[in-house]
């Protein structure tokens, strides 16, 4: 894999399941019936269960861990901004821009955002610090 620029994007599609979001409750902790039950959900704004906000920022981690320059890889910090919920079963993209580079510190900046692929519609964004002294030298 060749060493990033600013501006590159990366970007990686992938869907939330309901027995996800079970399994994120238990492990968490978060049962917040928003986000685990059907019935409960079906009388609130959002008319359906959302993706636990935390859950959904996971697959920052998850591209961050496994696709995105991942030998040597570490998360030093990631913000979020969650600004309409995400659901199961819809098809989202993760976007990664490459922001800013900081070579003296081996560390990159970059903007995450998590995008409904239908309709474009931005549903989290943020930004992430990772430090790398293979790629960002």
């Amino acid at each position: 894999m060749t060493k990033p620029k600013i501006g590159d994007i990366f970007k990686h599609d992938f869907i939330f399941t309901h027995e996800q979001v079970l399994a994120y409750a238990n492990i968490s902790g978060d049962t917040n019936p928003i986000h685990v039950s059907e019935q409960y959900a079906e009388q609130t704004n959002f008319k359906r269960c959302i993706v636990h906000g935390y859950f959904s920022i996971s697959i920052f981690s998850k591209v961050y861990g496994t696709l995105l320059y991942p030998e040597e890889h570490i998360l030093i910090s990631q913000t979020a901004r969650y600004i309409k919920p995400v659901f199961t079963g819809i098809e989202y993209t993760a976007i990664f821009t490459t922001k800013e580079f900081f070579p003296d510190k081996n560390r990159v900046c970059y903007i995450n955002e998590i995008i409904e692929k239908q309709t474009g519609e931005i549903k989290v964004t943020g930004e992430a610090f990772l430090m790398n002294k293979k790629y960002y030298k």
